[in-house]
């Protein structure tokens, strides 16, 4: 199991190497292992769902690196945020279908963006990671 203070460690170093102006935060409200926050800027996790998602992951990386994976995609929203001026407007306010596709053309970034910031060694990983996430949206 990882705590609370195993995953800061992981975080904190990913921003340090990055150099990106995050903040980040626990928070055991969250129904999702990590969440970021463009309005705040602030990546929350929840280390009770992120222990649970990795035990749904079936591979040869470690815990800690599956984290960083996991890391990296939240960041991948940071990056989406900060390289395109999406209209939030559209996901409060817009209608199913809008909203639809703009949470796919955010989700489609973030993965990609995020796949830049993961070491090589843990490309492959993170495209397994990638989709088991589609698999587990979609209810398989």
């Amino acid at each position: 199991m990882l705590y609370i203070w195993h995953i800061e460690r992981i975080i904190e170093e990913i921003l340090e190497k990055h150099s990106l102006p995050i903040t980040y935060e626990a928070n055991n409200q969250l129904s999702a292992p990590m969440s970021f926050n463009v309005s705040n800027n602030t990546l929350s996790f929840n280390y009770l769902e992120v222990n649970g998602f990795l035990s749904k992951i079936k591979g040869n990386e470690s815990k800690e690196d599956i984290v960083k994976i996991i890391i990296c995609h939240e960041i991948g929203y940071y990056l989406t945020f900060q390289k395109h001026r999406h209209d939030l407007r559209t996901l409060m306010y817009g209608e199913d279908e809008e909203v639809a596709e703009l949470q796919e053309i955010i989700e489609t970034n973030a993965w990609d963006y995020g796949r830049a910031l993961v070491p090589e060694e843990l490309v492959s990983s993170y495209d397994d990671v990638r989709d088991l996430n589609r698999q587990l949206v979609k209810g398989l």
